[in-house]
């Protein structure tokens, strides 16, 4: 076996044996009472008994004893919803656990859809640099002046700020952006990789059926399958006023909303 495929294992191993102690701490601080059960008086330990759990959420105790000995099961997202409302997690432990057993949580996309915190529109209005706040969906949600400054008023001036429309259908990015064919074909694989198994979401849907059908452009490199991670690295605009304008672009995913993204251009000196 290979030094990569150990190192692999290990990982994996690791993160079964993580899963399975988390789990053995949350039930410790479940109540019986909380569910109903008795307490009994042959309790020798605090909190509910693997079988509890096992019984609350419609599972065998043999596989679930499995999953807190940090053994090789796989957990589907159901099993994973169960045993956070068995356990009364809050919702960072319940991130916790979905990211443990490696699945996707299928009450987080309802989540994201609560409005952007108070103030945080302000904070990115406080950068000095270019700064913009993108949705799943490519939705500019906030942006700064200075961003409004580079992109010659847009998003402000759109009815639909969508940083896909804005490169594809708008022909002022083809004369801001450097090289448009090389870093449009880029964005596509990067939107593909961002959107991943939310592909099937309405809002995303709807995007990518608008582009398909008013770019033929994009229509041809979304076809391709191109898959690429969202990176930073330099960027380059050939601004109407100033001229040449070279950036670093960092992005920064919001703990708050972890379906949107901060994007910041810093001027390169």
């Amino acid at each position: 076996m290979a030094d990569s495929d150990l190192s692999a294992l290990s990982a994996a191993a690791l993160r079964r044996k993580t899963l399975g102690t988390f789990l053995r701490e949350a039930r410790a601080h479940v109540q019986p009472q909380d569910w109903g059960l008795p307490l009994g008086s042959r309790r020798r330990t605090p909190g509910l008994r693997r079988e509890e759990v096992a019984q609350l959420c419609a599972i065998s105790v043999t596989w679930y004893t499995w999953i807190e000995q940090g053994r090789d099961v796989s957990i589907s997202p159901t099993v994973c919803a169960r045993l956070a409302k068995t356990l009364k997690l809050s919702s960072a432990q319940r991130r916790y656990l979905f990211e443990l057993a490696e699945c996707a949580d299928p009450e987080a996309d309802a989540a994201q859809l609560k409005p952007l915190p108070q103030g945080l529109s302000d904070c990115v209005d406080h950068i000095a640099a270019p700064a913009y706040i993108l949705d799943r969906s490519w939705n500019v949600l906030a942006r700064n002046a200075a961003l409004l400054e580079l992109f010659a008023g847009w998003p402000d001036n759109s009815n639909k700020p969508n940083l896909l429309r804005y490169i594809f259908l708008d022909p002022a990015a083809r004369h801001l952006v450097v090289d448009w064919e090389r870093r449009a074909q880029r964005v596509v694989a990067e939107f593909r990789a961002d959107v991943g198994a939310h592909v099937d979401e309405p809002e995303v849907r709807a995007v990518v059926a608008e582009l398909q059908e008013q770019s033929a452009v994009f229509a041809q490199w979304w076809g391709r399958q191109m898959v690429t991670e969202r990176e930073g690295g330099l960027r380059e605009f050939q601004h109407s006023h100033y001229g040449e304008r070279s950036y670093q672009q960092f992005t920064f995913r919001l703990a708050v909303r972890s379906d949107c993204k901060l994007v910041m251009l810093l001027p390169n000196s």
